[in-house]
């Protein structure tokens, strides 16, 4: 039986972002195991998407994750995206991840 995984790339790469705000996109492709090519394609689809915001910080890239905006299910019911990293991600958050979050979120 072939291994599988029950997140997509789109969502390793956000709960990357989520942990780490500042990560390249070298870190993210080697954690989700694809290309960095791969990498930042996934991560212009979650910025053009609006669930992540994209600001350029001298020759690096500063990411904030949009955790008010919710996520569509198959099962017809939408989760706001807070609430799915709250469970994905480890419980103790660091000052990193809590900066990679929408003030909104932050602040709830």
């Amino acid at each position: 039986m072939q291994p599988f995984g029950f997140l997509t790339n789109h969502g390793l790469a956000l709960l990357c972002i989520a942990e780490d705000p500042a990560i390249r996109m070298r870190d993210i492709a080697a954690s989700v195991d694809i290309t960095e090519r791969a990498a930042q394609r996934i991560v212009a689809d979650l910025v053009e998407a609006g669930y992540v915001e994209r600001e350029r910080v001298g020759r690096r890239n500063l990411y904030q994750v949009q955790t008010e905006l919710s996520v569509s299910l198959p099962t017809q019911r939408d989760v706001d995206l807070n609430s799915l990293l709250e469970v994905l991600l480890p419980h103790g958050s660091s000052a990193a991840r809590r900066g990679a979050m929408s003030p909104a979120a932050a602040a709830a």
